[in-house]
C-alpha cells in the first residue's frame, strides 16, 4: 500500500469543506466576508493586507495605481459593515479582489496573456492569475532605502505612507511570501528605525539590521514556497500529518485534541496564503495566535513572551520559539502499541484515531527526528499491524515492532553520520565533489549548471547541519534536503529527467530523501558524443577568481561523468588530480595557452 493511503488515517482532520467547523459557523454568522474581516483587522491592517494582495498579483503596477484599487476595496468593506445586504457584499473575498483587477484599464497592455485569466470562472481564474506571479522579478528593484540623513524624518513625519511603500516593495518582489510574514517584517523594520534613529551612525545601524532581516525573509520565503508545493502535490492529509508530527514535537505537553485543532487551522491558513487570499490569511493567522496565547500554559511556557507582543509580531515569534521540554513521566510507547493484548482490537475498532494517536505520541517523544522519518515510522507500524492482525498469533508477529522501527531509524542516522564524518574529515570542497559525482550518475540528463547548483545547496545543508549537536543533525539534514529535493522535483515536472527521478518525486512525500539516496546509476542513459571543446582551456582559467576557477573544475568533473557515468571513484580522482596539477603548472608558465594545449 502506498504511503499516501496511510495518510487517510487522520480522521481527526477530515472535512468535507476547506474550512473547519468553527470557520463555517463563523462565516455563517456573517453574511459578508469582507465586512467581517474589516471589523476583525481594523482599517490599517485591512488596508495593508489588501495592498499586499494587489502588489503580489499586479507586480508592475505603481503604488499610486494600487492605492486606488485598495481604496475601492476599503470603500466596499465600509459599505458592507454598514449594510451587509448591499450589492457585492456577499461575494467571497478572492472574487472581490480579482473582479477589481479585471476592471483595470489596459490590463493587457501591461500584463499580456494574464488578461485572459479574466475570462475564466473562479476558482480557475485565481489559479490562472497565480501562474503569472514572478518571484524576484528583474523589472522590480529591491527596496531602496532613503538616504541616512532623511530617512528618520521621513519615517517620523509620514509613518503610514513610509511603511506602506516598504510593504509594497517587499510584496511585489516576493509574490508568494505570506502576508502575515510581510507585516511582521514591516514591524521589525519599524523597530529597526526606532532604534537606529537614536544612533550617531544611522546608516551603519540600519545596514546591519537589514542584512539580518533580508536573510530571514529569504529563509521564510523558501519554507513557505515549499509548504505550498507539498500542499498542492500531496494534498491536505499529507500536509496535516507532517504538521501534526512537527507540532507534537514542539508542544509535547499539549493534549492531542489541542494540537489537532491548531493543525487544522494552520492548514487552512496555508491554503489561503498559497491561494493568494491574503486578507483571510492574515485574519485567520491572528485567530490561531490569539487562541494559542489564550492557552499558552497548555501549549508551552516558551510562547508566553511572544504573546505580550503586538498581534502582527506574535505569529513569527511563536514560529521561532524552541521546542518545549518533553514531559518526564511519559510511559514507554511499547506498553500500549506492542505489549497491550488489545492492540489489534483497538486498531481494527478505530483505525484512524488509533494511528493518529500513535503519530502524536511517537512525535512528542522524539524531537530529535525529522518529521519525514517519523511519518515513515508510522507507516511501517501501520503496515506491520495490517499484516499481523490477520494472523493466528498477532502479538508474536508484531512482537519485534520496536526493533524493526529502530533499525530504520538507525539506517537514517548512519546516513547522516557518514556524510558528516566525510565532510569533517575531507572538507567542503571534497564533500561537494562527492555529491556531484553521486548525483550526476543518478541523473546525468540534468544540465551541468543545474547539477552544480543542486550540489552546492546540498553541500550547504551539510555545512549547516553537521556543525549542530548530534541530537539536532538528523532533523536539520533531512528537513533541508527535502526542500532541495522539492526544488529539483519542480524542475522535473517542467523538464522530465528520467524514470527514477520521476518515481522518487511523485511516489511518497516522506520517502523522497531515502528514495534519492538509494537511487542508482541511470542504466537507460545514453552519453552524448565526446566534445573536444570541453578541454579547451586558456589563460582566463588562470586569471579567474578562485571561486570561478573551482566552479570550472566542478563543471569539468560533471561533464566527464556525463560522458563516462561508469567511471570508478579512483578514475575520477586521477582525472581531477591531473586537472589540478595541470592548472598549477600551466598558470606559472609564460606561455599559458601553449602549455594548456600540450597538456
Amino acid at each position: 500500500m502506498k504511503w499516501v493511503t496511510f495518510i487517510s488515517f487522520i480522521f481527526l482532520f477530515s472535512s468535507a469543506t476547506s474550512r473547519n467547523l468553527q470557520r463555517v459557523a463563523r462565516d455563517t454568522a456573517h453574511k459578508s466576508e469582507i465586512a467581517h474581516h474589516f471589523n476583525d483587522l481594523k482599517e490599517e491592517t485591512f488596508k495593508a493586507a489588501a495592498l499586499i494582495t494587489f502588489a503580489q498579483y499586479l507586480q508592475r503596477c505603481s503604488l499610486d495605481g494600487l492605492s486606488k484599487l485598495v481604496k475601492d476595496v476599503v470603500d466596499l468593506a465600509q459599505t458592507c459593515v454598514a449594510n451587509e445586504d448591499a450589492p457585492d457584499c456577499s461575494k467571497p473575498l478572492p472574487t472581490i479582489f480579482l473582479d477589481e483587477i479585471c476592471q483595470v484599464e489596459k490590463l493587457r497592455d501591461s500584463y499580456g496573456e494574464m488578461a485572459d485569466c479574466c475570462a475564466k470562472a473562479d476558482p480557475e481564474r485565481n489559479e490562472c492569475f497565480l501562474s503569472f506571479k514572478v518571484p524576484h522579478p528583474d523589472f522590480v528593484q529591491p527596496y531602496q532605502r532613503p538616504a541616512s540623513d532623511v530617512i528618520c524624518k521621513e519615517y517620523q513625519d509620514n509613518r503610514v505612507p513610509f511603511l506602506g511603500h516598504f510593504i509594497y516593495t517587499v510584496a511585489r518582489r516576493n509574490p508568494h511570501l505570506y502576508a502575515p510574514t510581510i507585516l511582521s517584517v514591516a514591524a521589525e523594520y519599524e523597530h529597526a528605525l526606532e532604534s537606529c534613529c537614536k544612533e550617531s551612525d544611522v546608516g551603519a545601524c540600519l545596514d546591519a539590521k537589514e542584512t539580518v532581516l533580508r536573510e530571514k525573509v529569504k529563509k521564510v520565503s523558501m519554507l513557505q514556497e515549499y509548504s505550498c508545493g507539498i500542499l498542492k502535490q500531496f494534498g491536505e492529509r499529507v500536509f496535516q500529518a507532517n504538521k501534526l508530527a512537527r507540532l507534537s514535537q514542539k508542544y509535547p505537553k499539549a493534549p492531542l485534541e489541542e494540537v489537532a485543532k491548531v493543525v487544522r487551522d494552520v492548514k487552512n491558513v496555508h491554503k489561503e496564503c498559497c491561494a493568494g487570499d491574503m486578507v483571510e490569511c492574515v485574519d485567520d493567522q491572528a485567530e490561531i495566535v490569539n487562541y494559542m496565547c489564550s492557552k499558552h500554559e497548555v501549549f508551552s511556557s516558551k510562547i508566553k513572551g511572544c504573546c505580550d507582543k503586538p498581534i502582527m509580531e506574535r505569529s513569527q515569534c511563536i514560529l521561532d520559539t524552541e521546542f518545549d521540554d518533553k514531559p518526564e513521566d511519559l510511559p514507554p510507547l511499547a506498553e500500549k502499541y506492542v505489549q497491550d493484548k488489545e492492540v489489534c482490537k483497538n486498531f481494527e475498532a478505530g483505525h484512524d484515531p488509533f494511528l493518529t494517536e500513535f503519530l502524536y505520541e511517537y512525535s512528542r517523544r522524539h524531537p530529535e527526528l525529522s518529521t519525514q522519518l517519523i511519518l515513515r515510522v508510522a507507516h511501517g507500524y501501520e503496515t506491520l499491524l495490517e499484516k499481523c492482525c490477520k494472523t493466528d498469533n498477532p502479538s508474536e508477529c508484531y512482537g519485534n515492532a520496536v526493533e524493526q522501527l529502530e533499525q530504520h531509524i538507525k539506517e537514517t542516522q548512519d546516513v547522516v553520520k557518514t556524510n558528516c564524518d566525510f565532510l569533517n574529515t575531507h572538507g567542503e570542497a571534497d564533500f561537494l565533489k562527492a555529491i556531484l559525482i553521486r548525483y550526476t550518475k543518478k541523473m546525468p540528463q540534468v544540465t551541468t549548471e543545474t547539477l552544480l547548483e543542486i550540489g552546492k545547496k546540498m553541500a550547504a545543508v551539510g555545512a549547516k547541519c553537521c556543525q549542530l549537536p548530534e541530537d539536532k543533525r538528523l532533523s536539520c539534514s533531512e528537513g533541508y534536503l527535502n526542500i532541495v529535493i522539492h526544488e529539483m522535483c519542480k524542475r522535473q515536472e517542467a523538464t522530465p529527467v528520467n524514470d527514477n527521478v520521476a518515481h522518487c518525486c511523485s511516489d511518497s512525500y516522506s520517502n523522497r530523501r531515502p528514495c534519492f539516496t538509494a537511487m542508482g546509476v541511470d542504466t537507460k542513459y545514453v552519453p552524448p558524443p565526446f566534445n573536444p571543446d570541453m578541454f579547451n582551456f586558456d589563460e582566463k582559467l588562470c586569471s579567474a577568481p578562485p571561486a570561478e576557477r573551482d566552479a570550472g573544475q566542478m563543471k569539468l568533473l560533471i561533464n566527464l561523468i556525463k560522458r563516462k557515468p561508469q567511471m570508478t571513484e579512483e578514475q575520477i580522482k586521477t582525472i581531477a588530480d591531473g586537472f589540478t596539477a595541470m592548472v598549477d603548472k600551466c598558470c606559472k608558465q609564460s606561455d599559458i595557452d601553449t602549455c594548456f594545449g600540450e597538456e
